[in-house]
């Protein structure tokens, strides 16, 4: 509908005509919208080289829900924490990690797990969760444990248990140094195909050279930094 508000398809198909680079008017003429309807929609969410479909239609749905008028939730008596607070916390982080690259079910999965006290759940407990079916979580999982984001573990009872815990922030980025180090050496071996005293081989070795400090670096600083993954919870002077 021309008045209403813009769908998540919407969003997609004004994504591909940028990406196409086709002015605001004609997407807005494939749209039946008007012109400052896209424009606004653009502009709102990172531009024309920023912009992205998935993320929009996310900020969309969070400025619909703060303008809902809702009744105040009190916080829970076991912890005294605000469970609306959290719930928000835990839609912008997700947020976050999207914005990072994360597919937005994998983005819910993480958010999940960073933002639970014991750092693991079951399939069946990340589904019951996220309301999402359980082929939705194999999914997530399959592509965090792939980038070394979570792992598993078997329970007393044979459940898969997935985990975030010290390490894999660790683990995450020596493995991010290594695909650097992959990189490195393809750009190399086209040094030698191209020739050494081409341009193209020249800017290689220049790629190279760079992703080489970069990678190197990465990884003496992950050393250097590894003990504070392990740093407990800071104590205030009337917990001593």
């Amino acid at each position: 509908m021309p008045g209403g508000r813009l769908t998540q398809q919407e969003r997609h198909q004004i994504a591909v005509g940028l990406a196409d680079s086709l002015p605001y008017a004609e997407i807005a003429r494939r749209l039946d919208r008007p012109t400052s309807t896209i424009t606004r929609e653009v502009m709102r969410n990172g531009g024309p080289t920023a912009y992205r479909a998935d993320l929009a239609h996310r900020a969309t749905e969070r400025r619909a829900h703060r303008r809902r008028p809702t009744t105040p939730r009190a916080a829970p008596a076991q912890d005294g924490r605000n469970a609306e607070a959290i719930a928000e916390y835990e839609e912008s982080l997700t947020t976050v990690l999207m914005a990072s690259g994360l597919p937005k079910m994998t983005a819910r999965v993480l958010t999940c797990l960073f933002t639970t006290d014991a750092g693991s759940l079951t399939a069946s407990e990340l589904a019951q969760r996220l309301q999402v079916s359980p082929a939705s979580i194999s999914k997530a999982i399959t592509f965090l444990e792939s980038q070394s984001l979570v792992r598993r573990e078997r329970d007393e009872r044979r459940r898969d248990r997935y985990l975030v815990d010290d390490e894999l922030f660790y683990q995450a980025t020596i493995a991010s140094a290594r695909a650097n180090d992959q990189l490195v050496a393809a750009a190399r071996q086209g040094v030698g195909i191209l020739g050494p005293n081409t341009r193209a081989a020249a800017r290689l070795e220049n790629i190279a050279r760079f992703l080489d400090f970069i990678s190197e670096s990465i990884t003496r600083a992950a050393e250097q930094a590894r003990e504070v993954l392990h740093t407990g919870p800071a104590r205030h002077d009337d917990e001593q």
